[in-house]
């Protein structure tokens, strides 16, 4: 889709420190190795297709036993009346993920199977867990109302948090090229805990609606209106927040590369275990009434809530200052122009480039200006990606493929760049960021001739 430029060499590749990136990590592989392509028979397990597949294939099935789960203990009109009303915040949170994945976007692919996984797989995996332990020690203790309390505080919280982790763990693992930040953490976990919740929700709002039925209670003083505001007005936010923490810990143990091992051990553990210790005491609020739940939410929640989303926002700020300290070497380089590395550092700039792009080539044709803009948020996507890339390498979180990875990212940047270049040229001379160029100064007057 994209073609080099012909009339431009490809400048050279900027050095690290003292030498040459790919004299410092090694030679650099043809542009036909960047990606690993399985050869040979019996490597069928290797295929993208075939893994996809069968993902895909364990979600859904999973999502049909948690329907009939789901369905089976609220009833079908409990469960379309609990799917109607969890389905409302779901967009409201993902939409405040997306924004915060703005700077970096991963793919839509990890976040969808996220999203899948904390509702399908993680929820599939809770219900019955906890069902099953629960049972069992009202069984061993003969209390039901200490099983109860025992499995909301401690059973739930260490096995939910446990199967909404698993997602996080197997994009870090199998998509640790796309997992390179802390704020990709955040955003994995929120949609995987979002996923989660939608499914809950559903569950606790079904059964609120059939105690209603029965009790025959409607309006605002049903179990339906209090549980909806309890879960989806008061605290949608809740399993976000927790499973968030462990999406931090994963997020730090990928700043510091595969180098530090027992960092990436350590910090994903540690994140899970406060995500494990800020539910149970979510969940333990409960049982202090209705005082004491309140009290918990506005002295626990709400604080723990405003602190994550700061730091949120202060990650997502700082990757902006990354582009603005990293991709200088490139513009000095000849890769970028000096104002792309300003205008790449501010989503407002971002924003105006692709507008201008889809304006200024969409006028004979809306398609090829929709290209345009596309072809200029790709280009912003790696930008930011190389910027990352060269943070990490200076901090010495980088592996033996650093140069390939480079050499792809700038192979990418080089190709998009005479519909981006402009662009975000421009857009950095609108929003501020530089200053326009002024009209030329006027020639001194000579001393001997009279001034105007």
């Amino acid at each position: 889709m994209y073609e080099a430029s012909a009339q431009h060499q490809q400048p050279a590749v900027p050095v690290l420190g003292e030498q040459r990136l790919d004299e410092f990590l090694g030679a650099v592989p043809g542009q036909g190795h960047w990606r690993y392509r399985p050869r040979g028979l019996g490597m069928v397990w290797r295929s993208k297709a075939f893994r996809a597949g069968a993902v895909v294939t364990l979600l859904a099935l999973c999502g049909l036993v948690i329907l009939a789960l789901v369905r089976e203990q609220t009833g079908t009109e409990g469960f379309l009346v609990g799917l109607g009303l969890a389905v409302l915040p779901v967009p409201l949170l993902t939409a405040a993920f997306r924004w915060l994945d703005r700077v970096d976007p991963g793919p839509w692919r990890n976040l969808l199977f996220a999203f899948a996984w904390g509702a399908c797989a993680a929820a599939l995996v809770a219900i019955v867990a906890n069902t099953f332990a629960t049972r069992w020690i009202a069984t061993a203790t003969a209390d039901a109302a200490s099983a109860d309390t025992l499995g909301a505080t401690v059973i739930a919280p260490v096995v939910e948090e446990s199967a909404k982790a698993a997602a996080v763990l197997l994009i870090f693992l199998f998509r640790g090229r796309e997992f390179g930040s802390l704020v990709h953490g955040v955003v994995v976990a929120g949609f995987t805990a979002t996923g989660f919740a939608f499914t809950e929700n559903i569950l606790y709002l079904g059964n609120a609606f059939g105690e209603d039925q029965q009790l025959g209670t409607t309006g605002l003083a049903s179990a339906t209106a209090g549980t909806f505001f309890v879960r989806a007005v008061m605290s949608p936010f809740a399993h976000p927040l927790f499973t968030v923490l462990t999406g931090i810990g994963f997020g730090l143990a990928a700043l510091g590369g595969r180098r530090h091992r027992v960092r990436r051990v350590l910090l994903p553990l540690l994140g899970l275990v406060l995500a494990m210790g800020m539910h149970a005491a979510w969940n333990g609020a409960s049982a202090l009434g209705g005082l004491g739940f309140y009290a918990v939410y506005g002295a626990f929640m709400v604080p723990c809530f405003v602190l994550v989303t700061w730091l949120a926002i202060w990650s997502r700020q700082r990757e902006l200052r990354t582009l603005a300290a990293e991709l200088p070497v490139y513009a000095a380089a000849g890769w970028l122009t000096p104002a792309e590395p300003l205008a790449l550092a501010s989503m407002r700039a971002r924003s105006t480039a692709r507008d201008v792009a889809r304006r200024w080539n969409g006028r004979p044709d809306p398609a090829r200006g929709a290209w345009a803009a596309r072809a200029v948020a790709e280009y912003e996507s790696f930008a930011t990606s190389l910027a990352v890339l060269r943070r990490r390498a200076r901090h010495g979180g980088t592996e033996g493929d650093f140069a390939a990875r480079e050499r792809e990212l700038l192979h990418h940047l080089w190709q998009r760049r005479d519909v981006a270049g402009p662009a975000l040229t421009y857009a950095a001379q609108v929003t501020g960021r530089i200053r326009r160029p002024g009209p030329p100064a006027p020639p001194p007057v000579p001393p001997h001739l009279p001034r105007q």
